[in-house]
C-alpha cells in the first residue's frame, strides 16, 4: 500500500513526527492516568456536591486559561513568530525576542493575577451567578478562587517555555510538564484533606503548588538550550508587535471551546446540584483522547506547518495537513465510539467511589455520551487551526469562531431545559463539529490545503473497522448494573480487558484491510 499523503516526501534529515507524535502522547498519557487517579481520589473523598461544585468552579477560569494558553493562542501566535527567527536571524536576535515577549507576559500576568484576586467575589457572580442564592457556596467558591487564580500566573510562563522548547524540538519534556500538577492534586487530596477546613480548600493550595513545581521543572531546560529569559523591556520591538498582533484575535479564535464551557458553567449552575460536577468529571474523559491526539498532533505540526510556511513550500505544507487529518480521523473516531460504548465501565471504573453514587455515574454517563459526539470535531480544530496560525492568518479562524460561538450558544438554549447538564455538552460537541467543518472549508476554498488521493476507500475503510471494534465493546461489556454493583478489584481489570479487545479488534481490522504503521510515517521540515 502507497503512503496515503507522500509520507516519505520529506527528507531523511528531518525529524520523525510520527516518533515525536508517540513521544508527546505517551506523556500525555502518563499525565491523564495520573488525572484520573486524581479525579478517582477527589470523588471518593468530596463525591459530587456542593463542595466540589464550589471548587470546579474556582478551578474553571484559570484551567480555562491554561487550555487558552499553553493549547492555544500564545503558542499559535509566539511559535510561528519564534520559528522564523530561529531559521532567518541570529542567535542574538531570537535571543532578544524571548526576553522581550518574556518580560512583557510577566508583567500583564502579575496585573491579571492581582485584578483575579482583588476581584473574586465578582468574577464567581459572572461565572456562577446561581451559587448567589447560596452564601455559603458562593463564599467557598470565593475563597478557592483567590487561591487558585495566581496558577494563571505560573501556567502561562509554563506556555512560554513549552513554546521556546517545542521550536526546539524538545517536545517531551513540556509534554510531561503537567504530570507535575496531576502529583500536587494526588499528595494534597489523598494526605493533607483532614489538616484544612473546610477540607476542599486542600484542592485550592494542589493547583498553586502545582503552578509552582511545573514552572520551576522547565527553568533548567531553557537554560540548556541558552534561551532562559532575561529582563528586557522593549515594547518596540518588532517581533514582539507581531507577536502581540497574532495573539489577541487567536486568542478568542482557538478558545471556543473553552468560551462555552464558562457559559456552559453559567447554564449549570442554575440546575440542580451536582450538574457543574457531572460535566467536569464527563469533560475530563474527554480530555483523555483530546489531549492524546489533539494537543499532541497540534504541538507536532506547528512548528513544522511554520517552516514550510517560511520556505514557500505549499505542496508539503498542504501534504503535512493531510497527514495529520488522516492520522486524526484514524485514531479519535474509534476513541469517541469507545466513549460512547463504555460510558458507564469507565465512569464506574474511574469514579464510581465513597460519595460518588450510583445515580451521579449516570448523570456523568449522559454528558459523556453527549460530549462523546463532538469529540472529532475538538480534536480536528487542533489540526485544522494551525494551517491558518502557521501561516499566521488570524482572521479567518475568528470569524469562524465567533459564529461558532453564537451557534452554540443557541443549541445551549435549546438543549438545556429537555436534555438538563446533558444538553450543554452536546451543545459543546456539535459547536466544535461546525466550527471543524467552517474551517477546514476555508482552507480548501483558499488553496492551502488539497487532500491527497484516496480518501474515500481510506474513511470507508476506518468506518468498518470502527464498527467491529464498537459491536465486539457492547457485547463483551454486559450490563451496566453489574459495573455499578461490583468492587473496583472486578471493575479495573474487567475494564482493561475491554481497552485490550476494543484495541485488539480495531487493529486487526486495519491490518486485514490494507493498512500498515509505516504508511504514516512522515519526516517533519528540516
Amino acid at each position: 500500500m502507497e503512503p496515503p499523503n507522500g509520507a516519505r516526501a520529506a527528507g531523511d534529515g528531518a525529524m520523525n513526527l510520527l516518533r515525536a507524535l508517540a513521544t508527546v502522547s505517551g506523556m500525555t498519557f502518563i499525565s491523564r492516568i495520573l488525572g484520573y487517579v486524581r479525579d478517582a481520589i477527589i470523588a471518593l473523598t468530596f463525591g459530587a456536591a456542593a463542595a466540589t461544585d464550589a471548587f470546579f468552579v474556582a478551578f474553571r477560569l484559570p484551567n480555562l486559561f491554561r487550555r487558552m494558553f499553553a493549547e492555544g493562542a500564545f503558542s499559535q501566535a509566539f511559535v510561528p513568530i519564534l520559528s522564523e527567527y530561529k531559521n532567518r536571524h541570529s542567535p542574538q536576535e531570537t535571543r532578544e525576542l524571548v526576553d522581550c515577549v518574556a518580560t512583557l507576559l510577566g508583567i500583564a500576568l502579575v496585573v491579571v493575577t492581582a485584578l483575579g484576586v482583588a476581584l473574586a467575589p465578582v468574577v464567581v457572580y459572572i461565572s456562577a451567578p446561581g451559587f448567589a442564592s447560596d452564601p455559603a457556596k458562593f463564599a467557598i467558591t470565593v475563597d478557592l478562587l483567590r487561591i487558585t487564580f495566581p496558577y494563571l500566573f505560573f501556567i502561562s510562563l509554563v506556555a512560554l517555555a513549552a513554546g521556546i522548547l517545542n521550536t526546539h524540538n524538545r517536545f517531551a519534556v513540556p509534554a510531561f510538564t503537567p504530570v507535575l500538577l496531576n502529583v500536587s492534586f494526588i499528595v494534597c487530596a489523598a494526605f493533607l484533606a483532614p489538616y484544612f477546613d473546610p477540607p476542599v480548600m486542600v484542592l485550592g493550595w494542589a493547583v498553586f503548588a502545582g503552578g509552582v513545581l511545573q514552572l520551576a521543572f522547565q527553568v533548567p531546560f531553557l537554560a540548556r538550550i541558552g534561551l532562559l529569559p532575561r529582563w528586557k523591556l522593549n515594547l518596540h520591538h518588532p517581533g514582539l508587535k507581531r507577536v502581540l498582533k497574532l495573539m489577541l484575535p487567536a486568542l478568542f479564535g482557538v478558545s471556543i471551546s473553552q468560551i462555552s464551557l464558562v457559559i456552559n458553567t453559567i447554564f449549570a449552575s442554575f440546575l440542580i446540584t451536582g450538574s457543574v460536577s457531572w460535566l467536569y468529571y464527563a469533560d475530563r474523559l474527554m480530555e483523555f483522547p483530546a489531549g492524546m491526539l489533539g494537543v499532541a498532533l497540534g504541538t507536532i505540526l506547528l512548528p513544522s506547518l511554520s517552516k514550510y510556511h517560511a520556505d514557500a513550500n505549499t505542496a508539503e505544507y498542504s501534504k503535512l495537513l493531510d497527514w495529520g487529518l488522516r492520522l486524526t480521523l484514524m485514531l479519535a473516531l474509534p476513541a469517541a465510539a469507545a466513549l460512547a460504548v463504555l460510558a458507564i465501565p469507565l465512569i464506574a471504573s474511574l469514579f464510581h467511589y465513597g460519595r460518588f453514587s450510583a445515580g451521579d455515574a449516570w448523570q456523568t454517563r449522559d454528558a459523556l455520551v453527549a460530549y462523546s459526539i463532538g469529540l472529532v470535531g475538538m480534536i480536528l480544530v487542533k489540526i485544522l487551526a494551525p494551517g491558518f496560525y502557521a501561516r499566521q492568518n488570524v482572521i479567518t479562524p475568528v470569524k469562524i469562531g465567533v459564529f461558532t460561538l453564537v451557534a452554540t450558544q443557541l443549541m445551549n438554549l435549546a438543549f438545556v431545559w429537555p436534555l438538563k447538564h446533558a444538553g450543554l455538552a452536546l451543545a459543546i460537541g456539535l459547536g466544535a463539529c461546525l466550527n471543524a467543518g467552517l474551517l477546514y472549508a476555508k482552507l480548501r476554498q483558499h488553496r492551502i490545503y488539497s487532500p491527497q488521493p484516496g480518501w474515500g476507500a481510506f474513511a470507508l475503510r476506518i468506518v468498518i473497522a470502527v464498527s467491529a471494534m464498537a459491536g465486539a465493546l457492547w457485547l463483551a461489556m454486559g450490563p451496566s448494573d453489574w459495573w455499578l454493583a461490583v468492587g473496583w478489584k472486578m471493575r479495573l481489570p474487567a475494564l482493561g480487558g475491554l481497552v485490550v479487545l476494543g484495541a485488539a479488534v480495531y487493529s486487526v481490522c486495519l491490518l486485514a484491510l490494507g493498512f500498515r504503521p509505516q504508511d504514516f510515517s512522515r519526516r517533519g521540515a528540516e
